[in-house]
């Protein structure tokens, strides 16, 4: 019997391999390299370095050839793309240096490296340590091969990215602090896969599945909702988010997914989805899989898979809650990038993933991939998820007007064109908007377009198939005597009057008089109302196509209490015309928080000093209380600078210093969050180019 192996010391070469394989940013004293690339790595301890080598690499708690999860090689003279492998690049009298390189589809995660000399007979393996596999986008094997580099940078290595909001009408956005590279992230992204469902009830075959982006995207799309699994983070969409903090506080993932371990994996509260897509795109970057997010302006949640949203009124003008579909002013998604072998390449590119709960798939709160052609084409048969996904951008709307007493409903009109609009996502090294809704549908009301939406109603098995809720052929083709628009008469500012103008066309040769009830809520994003906030009742009488203009002002004192942290409002005017067809007027609107401003005082340079002034100026008659500001952004600052800003009076101008020490050179981003009593998450970035 051979004596056993001493421990052999090693020599990781974080610095080459990290520069190599795209993963110096991660701040970890562990190797980290990508799938389908050759690592170099130095030991001693072998007391003749000729002898024979084998190597174990094996991952997961069960490690078996079989499952591919352990691997067993030698030393080669060729590196292999199949398997793993090992090349010699030197040795010297104690110690050797070698190049190994995994297959492009080897599965992903923390692995132990063993090498056994086999002239020593059988003694137990040297344990060199452990390493870090990724996902390889720069790799031509990968699943996840994408061929364009500056994209790479963007979708795989960017931590700032830009997030769309607000409404059609109204498009805004705000920056977020992804930080897929800080800190501990790595290692709680690993440990949320070891948290799933699927690991929990299966460890070995669940992680003989992570070689495929499609399997962690849908299990990690499941892990990001608390729903289920004790996932990251509680979705709460109430507009009251006590016991937490809103949603619209968050400014970056570290926070959230630092918090999710801390806790003993507790879920966070609270998110909404914009925070579920911004810790999927965080989770998925660091693993190497890229990821973009993405806002689709008027999306459709349709409950019940039939390609409709029915919308409730009743007669004064009330949005009802009586249906589980609706129509979210926006909603924020993912797109990650990989090949669809299950599918065919048609299907490859952009997959739609989608964390935020909404409707069960597979008996639990997770969605996707949905190839994004497959949706453009209609093809909702394929996995996953394509019939929810294609609803989000392309349902039709049907518009009720609903009487408790009777339980009757009448259709007041129906929509094709409202659903899916703007899809926007943030350009590839620019912080600008770029629009994809052309990737998605083809031209909206096209012929081509609309033989998409029968055909996916075909698919679903929609077109034959008696649907008693459905609106009758007539009731489609019912056209009303007047047509209403809300104008909108003056600034969309928090803390400002409201003004609108209702404008009424009678249509007709004849006269006609209408009854307006008019009704305006707060609500939340998913336009879900949370306060009443107004309501009127106007009559008026229109001559033959004569236009009218009814002047309506909603005061800032009416709303101030009222008012969500979203800043939204729905204000809805339902005309009840005289021998006539209801008409529905609605238009949501997103206010504007007051401006921020961020100013660099002087040059940002490495390691050096550098004066910050955040200013805001205070645009309403009453004083400000309990300001804080919030400041964050990736080697600029370590962590969240909290700062208490004293109270603001009226229209006055607050100024607040700090300094900042940059630590790394490049294009750096510091984002800012301002709270107070009156206005919540005011929010602004400014790009930072730190030099030597």
């Amino acid at each position: 019997m051979g004596q056993a192996a001493t421990q052999p010391s090693t020599n990781w070469h974080l610095k080459e391999n990290g520069r190599d394989h795209h993963t110096s940013k991660f701040s970890s004293k562990e190797l980290i390299v990508r799938r389908g690339q050759a690592f170099t790595v130095t030991f001693n301890g072998t007391r003749q370095p000729e002898q024979n080598l084998t190597f174990i690499a094996e991952t997961g708690p069960k490690p078996s050839k079989l499952a591919k999860t352990q691997a067993t090689f030698g030393i080669s003279s060729t590196m292999s793309t199949e398997s793993w492998s090992a090349i010699l690049q030197s040795t010297s009298s104690n110690s050797v240096s070698i190049s190994i390189s995994s297959p492009p589809n080897a599965v992903i995660g923390r692995y132990k490296l063993s090498v056994q000399t086999t002239s020593s007979g059988s003694s137990s393996p040297g344990i060199l340590g452990t390493f870090v596999l990724l996902f390889n986008p720069w790799s031509s094997g990968d699943d996840v091969f994408m061929p364009n580099k500056a994209e790479c940078e963007e979708y795989v290595l960017e931590e700032f990215g830009i997030i769309f909001a607000g409404n059609k009408n109204h498009i805004n956005s705000f920056g977020w602090n992804f930080g897929q590279f800080q800190g501990d992230i790595l290692n709680i992204c690993l440990a949320m896969l070891d948290r799933s469902l699927n690991y929990r009830q299966d460890p070995a075959t669940d992680v003989s599945h992570r070689n495929d982006p499609k399997y962690l995207g849908r299990v990690l799309s499941a892990m990001v909702n608390a729903n289920d699994d004790q996932g990251v983070l509680l979705g709460n969409w109430s507009g009251n988010y006590e016991g937490g903090k809103s949603p619209n506080s968050w400014t970056g993932s570290g926070e959230i997914l630092q918090n999710w371990k801390k806790s003993g994996f507790k879920p966070v509260r609270y998110g909404q989805c914009w925070v579920f897509a911004a810790v999927l795109t965080t989770v998925l970057r660091c693993l190497g899989i890229p990821t973009r997010t993405i806002t689709n302006f008027s999306s459709a949640h349709d409950a019940d898979g039939n390609l409709r949203v029915d919308e409730f009124y009743d007669a004064s003008g009330n949005h009802l809650d009586r249906s589980a579909d609706s129509i979210w002013n926006f909603h924020v998604w993912n797109e990650s990038w990989f090949s669809r072998s299950d599918l065919g390449p048609s299907y490859s590119g952009w997959q739609v993933l989608d964390a935020t709960p909404q409707e069960e798939s597979g008996g639990i709160y997770q969605c996707g991939p949905a190839s994004r052609n497959a949706i453009k084409e209609g093809d909702v048969d394929l996995d996953y998820d394509c019939p929810f996904v294609f609803a989000e951008v392309n349902a039709d709307c049907m518009y009720w007007n609903y009487e408790a007493t009777t339980g009757k409903k009448t259709l007041m009109f129906s929509k094709s064109t409202v659903i899916g609009q703007f899809i926007s996502t943030k350009a590839v090294g620019r912080d600008d908007r770029v629009d994809i809704t052309i990737d998605y549908k083809y031209e909206e009301g096209s012929t081509k377009e609309r033989d998409i939406f029968k055909k996916a109603r075909k698919k679903l098995g929609l077109e034959d198939k008696f649907d008693p809720t459905a609106p009758t052929p007539q009731e489609i083709d019912q056209k009303p005597d007047i047509s209403g628009r809300f104008k909108v008469a003056g600034p969309l500012e928090v803390g400002k009057d409201l003004s609108l103008i209702l404008v009424l066309e009678n249509l007709q040769s004849d006269t006609k008089t209408v009854h307006v009830n008019m009704t305006a809520w707060s609500t939340v994003y998913t336009r879900r109302p949370v306060h009443e906030i107004r309501k009127d009742s106007i009559s008026a009488t229109l001559s033959p196509k004569e236009e009218i203009q009814l002047p309506i002002k909603i005061l800032y004192t009416e709303y101030q209490q009222q008012l969500t942290t979203d800043n939204t409002i729905q204000v809805t005017a339902l005309c009840h015309v005289e021998g006539g067809i209801q008409v529905l007027v609605q238009r949501d609107i997103t206010l504007d928080n007051p401006a921020i401003d961020i100013q660099v005082l002087g040059e940002a340079k490495v390691n050096k000093e550098v004066d910050v002034e955040v200013i805001f100026t205070n645009p309403i008659d009453m004083e400000l209380m309990n300001c804080v500001l919030q400041v964050q952004g990736n080697d600029l600052l370590r962590g969240i600078l909290e700062i208490d800003v004293p109270p603001v009076k009226a229209s006055e101008k607050s100024s607040t210093k700090f300094k900042l020490i940059p630590f790394e050179t490049g294009r750096k981003h510091l984002l800012v969050n301002f709270s107070c009593d009156k206005f919540a998450d005011i929010k602004t970035f400014k790009m930072v180019n730190v030099i030597d």
